[in-house]
């Protein structure tokens, strides 16, 4: 759905910001750009909304270039959420929230609805809430609005730069399991921005790490944690997170990654070992007896499914297979 093609950002004092960058965000995923301070992951987000022009390169949403929009008519279909929530304090609840279906030209009833519906959503009664004004909400209900405002007017794009992290740690983790239950749900493309390695492991379908304006790594969490590309990453996810998700994988059951028996796979000559079995020890039978295959059985002798070689040490990355 976004498609960053070989995008670049260079300051006018000549710093480059963002470094010949391509990716792309599918439609209906959280992608989670992530990296130290200054690696140019909050100004790849702003870009896409034209807050930040780029220097060369394009960036298309749905195959339209968007140096062809509008910036004004853009935004209005791009939800943004900020890390300081941006409520305007003069405003009531439900005036915020609808602030941009009121310029999209809403008919009154519609936006009212759209509303209530949004904070129902998030759990915030709107008989109670929507005509508060920002201050007399705490900072974790301000930051649900924040959210549900980038919401209305229905956008197919929410950008999200840093959202939580001002909120406490309770807060941050309450939001953060709401963002996603949220997501399963509205199913909106979202391009999160966060320097917390633990909420882009936790939230996120994909994360890309960026380092000094470029690209280090785009992986799922679970690839990104058992397969870092390079030192850089290693580091950035941490030795702790990468050595304990090693152990975690390790220790699991053959059954927990079994496949369906088949009769072809029956009649075969293959080891077997009980499905109870870690991980390593099954692993390590196929590297002795160089097998392809390993069925599994229960305790009562009866086979119950089977791995592959190719599949084990897929789910074996980043394991020192010396050590098994």
């Amino acid at each position: 759905m976004i498609t960053f093609d070989h995008v670049t950002k260079q300051f006018e004092d000549g710093t480059i910001a963002v470094d010949d960058v391509s990716f792309s965000v599918a439609k209906g995923k959280l992608v989670t750009l992530i990296g130290p301070s200054g690696c140019g992951k909050t100004t790849t987000m702003k870009m896409i909304n034209k807050l930040i022009s780029l220097s060369s390169g394009s960036i298309t949403i749905d195959g339209t270039d968007i140096s062809e929009q509008d910036p004004v008519e853009l935004r209005r279909n791009i939800g943004y959420v900020i890390q300081r929530i941006g409520l305007l304090p003069h405003m009531t609840i439900e005036e915020n929230v609808a602030l941009v279906p009121k310029l999209k030209g809403w008919k009154k009833e519609d936006y009212q609805k759209e509303v209530d519906d949004l904070l129902d959503l998030v759990g915030l009664e709107p008989s109670t809430y929507k005509k508060r004004y920002p201050l007399e909400l705490s900072g974790g209900q301000q930051q649900r609005i924040g959210v549900i405002r980038a919401l209305a007017g229905k956008p197919p794009i929410i950008l999200m730069d840093e959202p939580f992290s001002a909120l406490d740690p309770i807060s941050r983790e309450q939001l953060q399991d709401e963002l996603k239950l949220l997501q399963k749900n509205i199913q909106k493309t979202i391009v999160f921005v966060t320097h917390d390695m633990d909420e882009a492991l936790k939230i996120s379908d994909e994360v890309i790490v960026m380092k000094d304006g470029c690209v280090q790594q785009i992986a799922t969490p679970d690839t990104l944690i058992h397969q870092p590309s390079n030192a850089f990453v290693r580091s950035f996810i941490g030795e702790d997170r990468v050595k304990q998700a090693i152990e975690t994988t390790s220790k699991r059951q053959a059954s927990s990654v079994m496949l369906p028996l088949t009769a072809e796979v029956l009649q075969e000559s293959t080891p077997r070992l009980p499905d109870s079995s870690p991980l390593q020890e099954v692993a390590k039978m196929m590297l002795t007896s160089k097998a392809n295959k390993i069925i599994l059985m229960a305790a009562d002798g009866e086979a119950t499914g089977w791995i592959a070689k190719d599949q084990l040490l897929k789910e074996l990355a980043g394991i020192d297979m010396e050590v098994i």
